[in-house]
């Protein structure tokens, strides 16, 4: 539906135009439609409409076992299938207490870098693809099925892995591995300056983008927004380097937290560029130190019902406990009853 308001007498030289964006496909998790007006190429207002589609994956997660949930958190960014995995086992460990094995955690470390980059690719791809230019997204699936190669080598699957699981990862690395995936990364790297030449360097590009979409550092903080988006608008927050998980404790020397202060579209691009350039290097980082890991264990064995410690009241002189909850014991790796 197209909408148009014209204005009367002496507004009626300019004509804003109020437009439908969406509702997307249902396959499209998360539909949206915006409602926009527009004042020739400039969005002078939008407004979110949502609730079109809701899987109830919350009250899903609450019927389940922690190691039946991870399948549907894959699902919530289907291009950063395998962080979504992460935060989910990496939740159930830390409420067990539970300690993940040193090849598991640098290997995590490092599918994680490689899942960012080929979530930014897409992006870094499809985005000039808006303003009219192709290019490109052509050279950024090129880019994507390098790494995604070894991404499905590994793990079985090109976007939906699967492979985290609570205590480590599903299985070992393939035999040689660490070496095509070294390759791959070199490759990825060779040819990133595509888009610091074919679209930074465009002044169309810079021209459609520079101050337009401005998020200011306060309106960030409002609404909760994170990651580059964020840096883009000046706000230096970082969890790895500011409250550092899996390796990246160890990686402070090649973490680069990538910021912005103009936080419009070029901004945001720009950080998300550096960022992949950054991940790149991470990956490298992880792979020499994971070919001088020892031989060793990649997950824990878990017992068949995995639950959380149950906080019971601490007994008085006439009370006892009567928990009965199977728990995991992260000091004799076995099952006890509390």
């Amino acid at each position: 539906m197209t909408e148009t308001t014209v204005g009367i007498g002496g507004a009626a030289e300019s004509t804003d135009m109020v437009l439908n964006i969406g509702p997307q496909h249902p396959s499209t998790h998360g539909v949206l439609r915006l409602r926009i007006v527009l004042d020739g190429e400039r969005i002078q207002h939008a407004e979110p409409v949502i609730g079109y589609m809701h899987r109830g994956a919350e009250k899903l997660f609450e019927a389940r076992d922690y190691r039946q949930i991870v399948m549907l958190a894959n699902r919530h960014d289907w291009l950063s299938a395998f962080s979504n995995e992460l935060g989910v086992v990496m939740a159930v460990e830390r409420m067990l207490g539970m300690e993940v094995p040193e090849r598991a955690v640098w290997t995590r470390t490092l599918l994680a870098e490689l899942n960012r980059v080929l979530n930014h690719l897409m992006f870094l791809g499809s985005y000039p693809l808006e303003l009219g230019g192709i290019t490109p997204v052509f050279y950024a699936f090129r880019e994507r099925e390098e790494l995604q190669a070894v991404m499905e080598e590994v793990s079985g699957g090109r976007m939906h892995y699967m492979f985290n699981r609570v205590g480590g990862l599903k299985e070992d690395l393939p035999a040689g591995w660490l070496g095509r995936a070294r390759d791959a990364v070199a490759s990825v790297r060779s040819r990133m300056d595509v888009y610091d030449k074919l679209v930074l360097g465009n002044e169309i590009f810079r021209g459609r983008t520079r101050g337009v979409g401005v998020l200011s550092a306060a309106a960030v903080h409002a609404y909760g927004v994170s990651g580059p988006i964020a840096r883009a608008s000046g706000v230096d927050f970082d969890l790895r380097r500011d409250e550092p998980y899996l390796a990246y404790g160890e990686l402070q020397d090649t973490l680069k937290v990538v910021t912005r202060t103009e936080g419009d579209c070029l901004a945001r691009f720009e950080c998300l560029l550096d960022q992949t350039h950054n991940a790149l290097d991470l990956a490298d980082a992880c792979l020499d130190r994971m070919a001088g890991l020892a031989p060793g264990p990649i997950n824990q064995r878990l017992p068949k019902v995995l639950k959380a410690p149950r906080a019971t009241p601490t007994p008085g002189p006439r009370t006892r406990s009567a928990s009965t909850a199977t728990t995991w014991c992260p000091r004799a790796r076995r099952r006890r009853t509390g």
